[in-house]
């Protein structure tokens, strides 16, 4: 699954979301040049700056604080999707987390630096794990839409 095939099944299958690809032209750091982040709003209407991704496609190491996937190596990039407890506990056993490898291709593992939030992640998905990182965006838009609705009952 190479980045475009990810961001043609969520505009294709999960309705309501904003697709917005970080760069130089919109004023976004230039660490996050290329990022793709997800947000569902399907009106709108929520400020840029209120938006909280539901997935994100990472293309490079944040130097400082998220290199442990080594995402500078050519052609590698990483999908991250947030899930539930349950679905973050049933995707990623129970290793410890000194044992994981972040850097590992094509297998789900918790997010380097959100797996305490219950983000899932995996580099380049392949064979093994596309239709899984297909159900992971999935439940993490599901999520998103719960969110929104949340906040407009009460704005309302």
């Amino acid at each position: 699954m190479t980045q475009d095939h990810v961001i043609e099944f969520v505009t294709a299958e999960l309705g309501g979301t904003v697709v917005v690809v970080a760069s130089e032209e919109d004023g976004d750091p230039e660490m996050a040049w290329g990022d793709t982040f997800f947000f569902y709003d399907p009106d709108g209407i929520t400020a840029p700056e209120r938006r909280l991704p539901y997935a994100t496609i990472v293309t490079n190491d944040y130097p400082g604080f998220d290199e442990a996937s080594d995402l500078n190596r050519s052609g590698v990039s990483r999908v991250n999707a947030w899930v539930s407890r349950d679905t973050f506990g049933l995707q990623t056993s129970s290793e410890d987390a000194s044992a994981i490898d972040y850097a590992v291709l094509d297998k789900v593992i918790p997010h380097p630096v959100y797996g305490p939030q219950s983000w899932v992640s995996v580099l380049n998905p392949g064979l093994e794990t596309e239709g899984t990182v297909k159900d992971l965006l999935a439940e993490a838009h599901d999520r998103a839409i719960a969110r929104y609705v949340k906040q407009r009952t009460k704005g309302s």
